[in-house]
């Protein structure tokens, strides 16, 4: 099994990856804003691409091998990705406007993230790995290198 890409471990790296993005922001905004505008974008774009990924590749794939779709998981996960939208756009525009004060807004992100990352990672990914073949999920992985760059790099909440 050490070959085959296992989706828990990929997106959790991936968590991991934006967690650190973001706090490279927080570290840098009121001593280094134009580093932490980069690293903020680089968090805001991966978390979209993140994303679109989870809502295009894995919950289809999730819904089609359980049956599960209207009401279950994945559409809590699709309802919280909005929230987490609306919660980073907030700080994308304090970012735009040269502000560092967003702690509130970003305080109320991680709150978000923080449970949101953990529902995925103790029971979406285990759930997806279970219930797909080493072939589905690679599939998944070949998927996700073709997703064009204008689904995720997208600025001010243009969807």
């Amino acid at each position: 099994m050490s070959e085959q890409k296992i989706v828990s471990e990929f997106y959790e790296q991936d968590h991991d990856r934006l967690d650190e993005l973001f706090k490279t922001f927080q570290r840098l905004k009121r001593s280094d804003f134009p580093k932490a505008k980069e690293a903020f974008k680089e968090f805001k774009f991966g978390l979209q691409r993140h994303i679109v990924w989870e809502e295009d590749l894995l919950f289809p794939l999730w819904e089609k091998e359980t049956g599960m779709s209207e009401g279950g998981a994945t559409s809590v996960m699709r309802a919280e990705h909005r929230q987490i939208g609306q919660q980073f756009e907030a700080i994308h525009q304090k970012v735009a406007d040269q502000n560092p004060d967003s702690d509130q807004e970003e305080q109320a992100l991680l709150n978000l993230l923080g449970s949101h990352n953990m529902k995925e990672e103790r029971v979406l990914y285990p759930s997806i790995d279970r219930v797909t073949s080493a072939k589905e999920r690679e599939t998944v992985f070949q998927k996700m290198e073709t997703i064009p760059e204008e689904r995720y790099k997208l600025c001010c909440g243009l969807h």
